[in-house]
This record gives structure tokens, sequence and C-alpha cells, in this order.
């Protein structure tokens, strides 16, 4: 059965692999071809906006690692309810603004945001028990 907690997982992912190819798209303007097309042996960092893009690209990708688990457990025990759904909505309004909070370097905000997101998957796991 599809719920709405597995939309809200879908379009998560969906956002994460739109942050992959904004941070892309800005390591091309950092780094020259024959360097992104390389086996890249050879560190080199990203600086100012595109390299706090690739931190929250990570962050992201971890937090898409762990919402994932809780919400196909309530979807594959059919334990979904409000309360999920709400823990769910929250955690994707606050994934979404995390990103360009963490870009344009608000550090309280986007602290308040991680916080929030993190609660929600804490929440949504004690649901899925």
């Amino acid at each position: 059965m599809f719920t709405d907690e597995l939309g809200i997982l879908a379009l998560y992912g969906l956002f994460v692999c739109l942050v992959l190819f904004l941070q892309v798209s800005g390591a091309a303007t950092q780094f020259d071809m024959g360097y992104l097309l390389s086996s890249r042996d050879e560190k080199r960092t990203l600086e100012g906006m595109v390299g706090r893009m690739e931190r929250a690209l990570n962050n992201s990708i971890v937090a898409l690692a762990l919402f994932a688990p809780p919400i196909l457990i309530l979807a594959l025990r059919q334990h979904g309810d409000g309360l999920s759904l709400v823990g769910a909505q929250i955690f994707l309004i606050a994934r979404i603004l995390y990103v360009p909070a963490y870009v344009f370097n608000l550090i309280g905000l986007r602290t308040l945001l991680w916080l929030a997101g993190f609660a929600c998957t804490i929440g949504l796991y004690l649901l899925a028990l």
C-alpha cells in the first residue's frame, strides 16, 4: 500500500537528487573539466557556497538514510496515522529549508532546522516500534 508517508519519502529522495545536481553544477565552476572527469585521486576542496552545498548534500544523504527505515516500517506494518504523517511533513519541510540555510551560512536557523528534522526522525522510529 502506498501511504502518504511513502510519498514524502519519495519527495525527499527527489529533493536530494536536486541538491546533488546543484552541487555538481557548482563544483564545475571551481574545477576544470579534466579534474571533474578524472578519478580524483588528487584531493581538492570546494570553497564558499559550493563547499557548504557539498556538506549540506552529505548531511541530506545521511538524513535520507535515517528517515527511510521508519517510513518503510510504518508502511509495511500499516501503522501510519495522523501523527506519523505530520512528523514526516515537518521532516520534509525542515530538511528542504535546511539546505539553503546551510548554503547561505544561517548558522542558528540551520541548527534549528537540523534539530527539527532529527527530532521528527526519532519520533517516527518510536511510532514504528
